[in-house]
Parts: structure tokens; C-alpha cells; sequence
């Protein structure tokens, strides 16, 4: 049961029932076009009047469009509906260490650009680079109105300030990015971190079952972030901090995190622990003087997946020990949160087959709620950053809109 704010709510009246309305008919058009009038009455369960009324609107507004006419074995031939999707587009970006994807998708999240850029060591410098290419974008496609920029952000945003105030492996300071993007691209921006961002894509165009309302996504890279729809809504917290379960102590004498803190649960499962895993093996080969075959250093986790590919067992062991920790943090979600499914988003996906029956063991030995939640690793919706972060800014007319 949702309890009414009676310190933050608005009167429902009969303009916020027909946008309701109008949001649930634009949904079902995106999802199963092509549709006719007579079979959007029957999946919304409206009336033929408030069909009819909203529809003609939507055409009007350039959100749907009609295309071939069906056949009937009597009475009149139905028009068949779709989803303008070229009506406006939407510009996503997603913000790593190291590099920067810059997409154009248009309505149903199909990708019209994309491409990739280093990221600059300066959040001014980014900022010229990025809106300079978003300029260029537009001229490239001037048929097209736009939406606004979705930014994904290897990091926390603050909801009230809306500004970047927590992302330790990226090195940026804290600043007013939407303000800066607003202000040199002339469209509204969006903000999210990472892993709400591939939450979003996950919900949105992942193909799970209709009934999945309640879904974590573990995002693993140079850290660990954790995403959450809890009954069909994304969890942000008061201060938009929430999901920040990558740095949770597991361990008080563990090794230093980038946060500050000493033994968080991503200084165990992230890539950066399983590069280091590896580095320690070889070390401890070397300090032992073993006459196990050279292998070249594995600087990157990009390594340690080639390298375990290959059959070398250190690398296997590497895998095998983040393995165990994540499959521990995420126990510790099940457990507390009881979702109906957890994705596991970044390249550790390419070694599920070895990866998630440990993942699976571990939580089984440490969650006795584990039966109820699916574990698997994402694979389905490719670019879940950029994919979630346009996402983001179609909720505006796609989301449930905001009321008591």
C-alpha cells in the first residue's frame, strides 16, 4: 500500500486522468504495434469514446501514427497504429574512467549514432567536447526535434542540488554538470548513476516477464554499483545515494578503497580485485621461485578473461575468488530485498558459464531466500548504460506521471 504525502501531492482532476490515460494507450502502442483502436480498448479496458478521444490527440501531437488498414470479416477494416518514433530523439551519454559513448536514439531506443571518445581528465573540457558533438549531431539530423541528454555517471547525484558529488574512480570534482550541458546545448538534461541507468534498460527493454516488478541490477567494472526497481519504481533515496551497497565494509582490515574506507565489498568483486588477484599469484609465484610457465602480466581485467580463456590457471583462480565475493554481496541483496530477479551487468558476463555457478553456490549457502530470486547475467540489451539513460528521459511522457 502506498501511503498518500500529504506534505507533497496533487488533486487528481480530469486532466491527470487522460494523461494516465494517454501514458498507458502510448505504452501499450510501444510495446505491441501495430494496434488497432478496437485492440487498445480491450488491453487498457477504456471506453471506445476515451479511446477514440485519445488517439485522434496522440495523432494530433505526432506520438502515433496510422499505417495499414486490416482486414474484418465484417463491419468496418481497422487502422492499424504506431509509434512515431522518429517524432524526437534523445541524446545518451555514458560517462567512464576512460571512455565516453555519446548515442542518438530515437522513441523506441534505437540507436540512429553512436560512437566513442577518451574522456577528458577535466569536467570543463568534457563539457566543451561533448556539447560540440551534440551540435553536430543535430545538423547531422535536422528533421528531428529533441527530447534532451540522458548522462550516465560512474557516480552519485546529489537529487536537490542536482549536481555530481560522489564518483571516486572517475577523479572529478563535484560540479553542476546538467547546469553546464543545459547551458551549451540549449536541451534539458537528465542525470543517474551507472547502475540505475542499466536498471532502467533492464526494465524497460529487457525481456522479462510482465510480472517481474521488483529487480536489482549489480553493475560490475573498475567498482561495484547496485540499481533497484522495488515495485516498479526506481530507488533513489532521500538524497538520490541509494544502491551505494559497493561500498559496504565486508571486511575493517581489508585493502583500501577508492571511497576511503578500508574493505568494501568492491575492493573484493569488482575488476580492479580481480586484476589484482592475479598480480598477487603471480607475485607469490615469483617470490616462491615456482617453475610454472610464463605468462605476460595481466594489467587489465580485459587480460584476466583472455588469459583464463587460454587455460591459464591462475587467471581461472582470479575469476573464481571474485566469483565467491560477489556471489557474498549478493546474498546480502537477496536477503535484505528479496527481488524477483538480479542482473549482473559488465563484462564478467562473458564468463558466466564459470562465473555464475559460483555466484549461485555461494548465495544458496548464505541466503535462505534464494529460491524466490532468478540470478543471471545480462546479455539481451546491449549498451545498457546509454540504452537506460534514454530511458530515463523517455519516462517523461512514458513514465507513470508524478501524483499522491
Amino acid at each position: 500500500m502506498r501511503k498518500i504525502d500529504l506534505n507533497n501531492f496533487q488533486v487528481a482532476t480530469s486532466e491527470t486522468a487522460r494523461d494516465i490515460n494517454s501514458r498507458i494507450m502510448l505504452n501499450l502502442v510501444r510495446k505491441h504495434q501495430p494496434l488497432s483502436r478496437a485492440d487498445l480498448m480491450r488491453r487498457s479496458g477504456l471506453q471506445r469514446s476515451t479511446v477514440s478521444v485519445i488517439t485522434e490527440q496522440l495523432i494530433s501531437e505526432h506520438w502515433l501514427r496510422e499505417g495499414a488498414v486490416g482486414q474484418a470479416l465484417r463491419g468496418r477494416r481497422p487502422t492499424f497504429l504506431h509509434l512515431n518514433e522518429n517524432r524526437a530523439g534523445i541524446f545518451g551519454i555514458n560517462i567512464q574512467p576512460v571512455t565516453t559513448d555519446i548515442a542518438l536514439a530515437n522513441l523506441s531506443g534505437h540507436f540512429l549514432a553512436q560512437e566513442s571518445m577518451p574522456t577528458p581528465a577535466s569536467s570543463d573540457k568534457f563539457v566543451k567536447q561533448v556539447s560540440r558533438r551534440i551540435r553536430e549531431l543535430r545538423k547531422e539530423h535536422p528533421q528531428m526535434a529533441y527530447e534532451g541528454i540522458g548522462v550516465s555517471l560512474p557516480g552519485r547525484v546529489d537529487l536537490s542540488s542536482q549536481k555530481l558529488v560522489f564518483a571516486p574512480n572517475l577523479g572529478w570534482r563535484e560540479m553542476d554538470l546538467k547546469v553546464q550541458l543545459e547551458n551549451a546545448t540549449g536541451l534539458p538534461v537528465d542525470l543517474e548513476n551507472a547502475a540505475n541507468a542499466c536498471a532502467l534498460s533492464e526494465f524497460w527493454f529487457g525481456k522479462h516477464a510482465e510480472v517481474v516488478r521488483n529487480l536489482i541490477v549489480v553493475t560490475v567494472s573498475e567498482g561495484i554499483g547496485v540499481g533497484m526497481i522495488l515495485n516498479g519504481q526506481l530507488v533513489r533515496g532521500t538524497s538520490g545515494m541509494a544502491g551505494e551497497f559497493g561500498h559496504v565494509t565486508i571486511n575493517e582490515n581489508g585493502p583500501k578503497c577508492g571511497c576511503g574506507n578500508h574493505g568494501c565489498w568492491e575492493v573484493y568483486a569488482s575488476n580492479s580485485a580481480a586484476v589484482r588477484y592475479y598480480s598477487e599469484a603471480k607475485s607469490s609465484d615469483r617470490n616462491g621461485k615456482t617453475n610454472s610457465p610464463k605468462q605476460p602480466a595481466a594489467k587489465t581485467f580485459e587480460n584476466v578473461l583472455q588469459l583464463a580463456e587460454q587455460g591459464d590457471p591462475k587467471a581461472a583462480e582470479a575469476l573464481n575468488r571474485m566469483a565467491h565475493y560477489l556471489g557474498k554481496g549478493i546474498a546480502m541483496l537477496i536477503a535484505g530485498l528479496a527481488p524477483d530477479v538480479i542482473v549482473v551487468v559488465g563484462d564478467v558476463a562473458r564468463a558466466w558459464d564459470k562465473v555464475g555457478p559460483i555466484v549461485t553456490d555461494v548465495v544458496k549457502q548464505r541466503s535462505s531466500t534464494h529460491a524466490t530470486t532468478k540470478i543471471m547475467a545480462s546479455g539481451l540489451v546491449p549498451q545498457p548504460r546509454l540504452r537506460g539513460i534514454i530511458a530515463l528521459v523517455l519516462q517523461r511522457h512514458f513514465g507513470a506521471p508524478t501524483t499522491a
